[in-house]
């Protein structure tokens, strides 16, 4: 397997990395099994977070044994300082270590997200002083909004980024990923087939190792995968004729229905989180994780079925995603 520096950290991380959210559909038996065959595959980056319900346990569990051999990163979403410490314990108790190599804020969505966690008593607070304890090693964040991780790369407090990218999701190309890479940040690649969206994976991997991706980290839950994704870090090549071929049509047959989390169609007037719904029908329809994108739907204050189909969002979304479709798609597949 091929390996990198992640940015100016210490951190030789495989090109090929596992994301944590698809083990959640595994007993603890069959996440074992994935895991360890990452392992033995020179797959030596995972990546999970709190959010993932029993993601970090399942690792936690099958890997402490074989701590040694992994570099591992995990997030969570607290934004004040006493959360996220505590947020930071309970990872290094579920993952049975005494070390995380990255933690992450999770999902910063705005400038004023960002602002929130960097000031007195905010997130960041814990995550440095986690660091000065020697709880943690380097200090990322993650996030689906450009200017943010823009904003967040020219403070200077972040070692890591993490954002999406995959062959229908290349914005990132124009600003993020060459700020990062002149900064030295580490570039970390979620949603690398596109949340579920692209069949053609190998081919999307290789598309993004050779774009300015340090490590991608498509989730697995199948020993097949893990054989098929860590090839590609094995052989590393761009891709052919042929794949470059096949992306483009899968992205041709989503760009008018796949939604990239920007967030300019918000505020919506009848209170929707337009993004947050669009995602977790992502993970209902796509993932699979029908549970864990119901639980996190009952959270939320309106459904699917409170869009009125008024249409505002037509005019602001720079992708020209017909939401309200997707929206009464939600409301008909989930019936929430």
């Amino acid at each position: 397997m091929e390996t990198r520096i992640l940015g100016k950290t210490s951190l030789d991380v495989s090109v090929v990395g596992l994301g944590g959210i698809p083990i959640q559909g595994l007993s603890f038996d069959d996440s074992a099994l994935v895991l360890h065959k990452a392992l033995d595959c020179g797959i030596t980056f995972i990546d999970t977070a709190r959010g993932y319900t029993d993601s970090e346990e399942k690792i936690g569990r099958a890997l402490s044994s074989r701590r040694s051999e992994f570099i591992l990163a995990s997030k969570a979403l607290s934004r004040d300082a006493a959360g996220m410490a505590k947020e930071i314990e309970t990872s290094l108790r579920d993952l049975q270590t005494d070390f995380i190599d990255i933690y992450q804020l999770h999902a910063i969505g705005s400038d004023k997200e960002l602002a929130q966690v960097l000031a007195p008593g905010g997130a960041y607070e814990a995550l440095a002083r986690a660091r000065e304890q020697g709880k943690v090693g380097f200090l990322g964040i993650t996030s689906h909004s450009r200017p943010a991780l823009i904003a967040a790369i020219q403070t200077g407090a972040f070692d890591t980024v993490q954002h999406p990218f995959n062959p229908i999701e290349i914005e990132w190309s124009d600003d993020v990923i060459p700020a990062a890479t002149e900064a030295g940040v580490g570039i970390i690649a979620m949603k690398p087939a596109a949340g579920g969206a692209l069949t053609h994976v190998p081919a999307a991997l290789r598309f993004e190792l050779t774009r300015g991706i340090d490590v991608v980290i498509p989730g697995m839950d199948s020993i097949a995968q893990v054989e098929e994704n860590a090839a590609v870090g094995e052989r590393l090549r761009p891709p052919n004729h042929a794949e470059l071929l096949a992306l483009a049509c899968e992205k041709e047959r989503w760009g008018g229905r796949f939604c990239r989390r920007c967030g300019y169609c918000m505020p919506c007037p009848n209170g929707l989180h337009i993004p947050m719904l669009l995602l977790l029908h992502a993970y209902y329809e796509r993932y699979d994780l029908i549970d864990w994108a119901l639980e996190r739907l009952a959270g939320l204050e309106k459904k699917y079925s409170d869009c009125t189909a008024c249409g505002e969002c037509l005019e602001k979304c720079p992708y020209h995603l017909p939401i309200p479709d997707l929206m009464a798609r939600g409301a008909e597949q989930v019936r929430r």
